[in-house]
């Protein structure tokens, strides 16, 4: 590329605000699409692995998500625990040493600030034409790219319309998600409690706040008019302080989302001069805790294959790199979202004396693995 190519970002969630700014920076021309009038992000706290920073890294942004992120657990007792309290295994100290928490918010605005001003374009819904060929309708008008990046998410209407959409699963389990309103003390001790179709983890924040999230197997599109009374009865037999983190989290804030993946992986990740990142091209369950880590990766991997590589080149290599490592974690996180929701005695007794049994040595490779991050070579 020449580095003057005019690109279409739509969408302005995390993997698409840091396409937007790797592009912008290597001298691209980008404007980037959001159809909500407010260009915010809605949702609690979530967690960056060491793939995702040695990734931003490639790109100059690493110190731009550093400067909001931070790494709590690294000092704290982290594991599995059973809801009696009881641990069911440690982590051993170097599979969370690069984690960094951070508020879902705060990423989003850093992003937004590290665009050029004028970037982003708020109210205005871009929708791609069928043949792929960088034409972007928005609001009744057709604008020509040379290049369109779909980030839109789970639920994304251009892959609808690129013909590439498999899609949704019910994942069979319904998701809380909340932030204490102040610090909170959790006695230096965070991870997940795994029960009978249900979970509770703990993620501490970098200004003392705690950002919590539960899980509880049920049918999908029920709403309660209590969901923060709802969770205290469900929990209510759990450990401390999961009760406590409840009643230190407002009612108003408590977030409820059915959980959703794609029912399939795409069968390609690109269509002429398109291409789709983030849950659009790769929608997966939160049970790695990668989703935000692969959008970052999609979107560096593109920055730094346009970097040298024609246009066209460019978009199939990405395409031949990033669906293989996608497809794995989509997997195991479907079947680690299985494992978690296990309900039936048998079955619950059955992994949890399997996660007793398994060696720290084991847990650390695959930690490892999942936080491996290579570029594509020039």
């Amino acid at each position: 590329m020449t580095g003057d190519e005019r690109i279409a970002v739509i969408g302005a969630g995390i993997g698409g605000l840091v396409a937007a700014a790797a592009l912008q920076r290597d001298g691209h021309d980008v404007v980037v699409l959001e159809q909500h009038q407010e260009a915010g992000a809605v949702g609690a706290g979530l967690t960056l692995f060491a793939n995702a920073f040695d990734a931003l890294t490639d790109v100059g942004l690493d110190e731009v998500v550093r400067g909001v992120s931070g790494s709590p657990m690294a000092s704290m007792r982290s594991g599995q625990r059973l809801p009696s309290g009881q641990w069911a295994t440690v982590l051993p100290q170097e599979a969370v040493a690069t984690l960094r928490s951070v508020h879902r918010a705060d990423l989003h605005r850093a992003l937004l600030d590290a665009l050029e001003p004028g970037t982003l374009r708020t109210g205005n819904r871009g929708k791609v034409s069928a043949g792929g060929d960088a034409e972007v309708s928005v609001d009744g008008h057709t604008e020509r790219f040379d290049l369109v990046v779909v980030a839109d998410g789970l639920r994304s209407q251009n892959r609808q319309i690129l013909g590439l959409d498999p899609g949704l699963r019910y994942a069979g389990y319904t998701a809380w998600r909340g932030v204490t309103a102040e610090p909170f003390d959790i006695g230096g001790e965070a991870g997940e409690t795994w029960g009978r179709g249900r979970r509770f983890g703990i993620v501490p924040l970098p200004d003392g706040r705690v950002y919590w999230f539960a899980t509880h197997t049920t049918a999908a599109d029920l709403r309660v008019e209590d969901e923060l009374n709802t969770l205290r009865t469900l929990f209510a037999s759990w450990h401390q302080p999961i009760d406590e983190l409840l009643l230190a989290t407002p009612a108003e804030a408590v977030l409820r989302h059915d959980i959703h993946d794609l029912a399939a992986p795409l069968r390609s990740f690109i269509k002429d001069r398109t291409v789709l990142l983030g849950d659009a091209a790769h929608a997966m369950t939160p049970d790695l805790g990668q989703g935000a880590g692969q959008a970052v990766e999609d979107a560096v991997t593109l920055a730094l294959l346009l970097r040298s590589t024609p246009i066209d080149e460019a978009l199939s290599r990405y395409d031949a790199l990033r669906r293989p490592r996608t497809r794995v974690l989509w997997k195991r996180s479907r079947q680690m979202g299985a494992m978690g929701q296990l309900a039936h005695p048998v079955g619950v007794r059955l992994r949890d004396t399997a996660v007793r049994a398994t060696p720290d040595r084991l847990v650390s490779v695959a930690s490892e693995r999942l936080q491996s991050w290579t570029p594509p070579l020039p």
